[in-house]
């Protein structure tokens, strides 16, 4: 229409207001027809999205709402739920404490050698870790200690993991009381190795927090944008989590239900947030927040909830969500004006507006220079980088 109208227009006024022939009025008003033709202006857009959604598959960053990807770039707070995004969802083996100067590694030997025979999430934890570690002496005579932990003979040595609780039934004094207080107070659970009855040391165990975690948030922080935690467990372990990673902002104890309405909460401070969780329990969340993104070892409803899906359990791929939205908006407004300013500028001279000067454009070379505005919108959205 614009082009058509555009010719129109243009014929009429070389016909009306000039003693010009019908051929040039005529010549000028095809040249403006094939000049506005709205390839290049069509194209701007679509092509971006196109090349985006093509690096983000790449990467690993599915999008399934492109809305609320658009939205993406203006975020600027980024709630985390805790276990299995920041940290890995399981025990892990943080600290080891020697009490008889046999080393560490013999003490995660000793534990992994009892543990390996065990079911339970932490024995299955210490035996996971010594079996990366150290060669697992043989074990016997394995028996297990309901509530308090377990037992087994060891290189002809009675070997136990057990307990604080069952160290103080006991009647054993702990070896570092002040070391086992602090680790505690860290949220971490603490069993101590027993040889023949007494402390050889003593294994900590956490939901281990993820290496790439303390760098996403580094990143976020530096882009400017603020990460917040939400985590059901208790104020200490949020807080030593927190603090591990460089978090200001955490809330601890929150109920399942209750996560959306802390998004919600966020949000009537004038936040644009996204979430990212991996659980059923997230799902709320994940559909209050301004953009829901859903890390793929998740559950199916928090992936079907969300808008964009992280294929990786990889915290930092939130920061390329981030930045690959700004990088694409960006195009999109090059491309646009690139097209407006070339239709701006290009429109008038085919229409013979420098005409007196001697300046006029051909049909020919109408048609080259729309050509060219559509190929480097082309080129424009190619260059858009992951």
């Amino acid at each position: 229409i614009v082009a058509l109208g555009g010719g129109a227009l243009t014929f009429a006024l070389w016909m009306l207001a000039t003693e010009r022939p019908g051929s040039y009025a005529l010549e000028r008003a095809v040249t403006v027809m094939v000049i506005a033709c709205p390839h290049a202006l069509g194209l701007a857009i679509p092509l971006v999205v196109a090349v985006s959604t093509a690096i983000g598959a790449r990467r690993g960053l599915l999008v399934r709402q492109r809305a609320a990807f658009e939205h993406a770039r203006l975020v600027d707070t980024v709630v985390f739920d805790k276990t299995g995004t920041l940290t890995r969802g399981a025990f892990g083996v943080t600290d080891i404490a020697v009490y008889d100067g046999a080393g560490e590694e013999r003490v995660l030997a000793l534990a992994g050698a009892v543990e390996a025979s065990s079911e339970h999430p932490i024995a299955r934890a210490i035996a996971a870790a010594a079996r990366e570690r150290v060669r697992l002496p043989r074990s016997e005579a394995f028996r297990a200690l309901p509530g308090k932990g377990a037992e087994a003979r060891v290189e002809d040595r009675s070997v136990a993991v057990v307990s604080p609780g069952a160290l103080r039934e006991e009647g054993i004094q702990l070896p570092d009381g002040e070391g086992f207080r602090v680790l505690s107070e860290a949220g971490k659970t603490v069993v101590f190795v027993l040889v023949d009855g007494r402390p050889a040391g003593a294994v900590a165990l956490a939901d281990v927090v993820r290496d790439e975690s303390r760098e996403a948030v580094r990143l976020l922080r530096e882009a400017g944008v603020h990460p917040v935690m939400l985590t059901g467990d208790n104020a200490r372990v949020a807080a030593w989590v927190a603090k591990d990673l460089g978090i200001e902002e955490y809330f601890a104890e929150v109920l399942p239900g209750d996560k959306a309405a802390k998004v919600r909460e966020l949000q009537t401070e004038g936040r644009l947030v996204a979430m990212v969780g991996d659980g059923v329990n997230d799902a709320p969340a994940l559909a209050q927040a301004d953009v829901g993104i859903a890390v793929g070892a998740g559950t199916d409803v928090a992936v079907e909830t969300a808008d964009i899906v992280l294929v990786r359990d990889d915290p930092r791929d939130v920061v390329a969500v981030l930045g690959l939205a700004g990088r694409t908006y960006r195009k999109m407004i090059q491309n646009l004006l690139w097209a407006t300013g070339y239709n701006v500028v290009a429109i008038p001279l085919a229409a013979g507006a420098l005409a007196w000067a001697g300046v006029v454009l051909q049909p020919a070379v109408g048609a080259a220079l729309m050509s060219v505005s559509t190929v480097v919108v082309a080129i424009n959205s190619r260059l858009l980088k992951g």
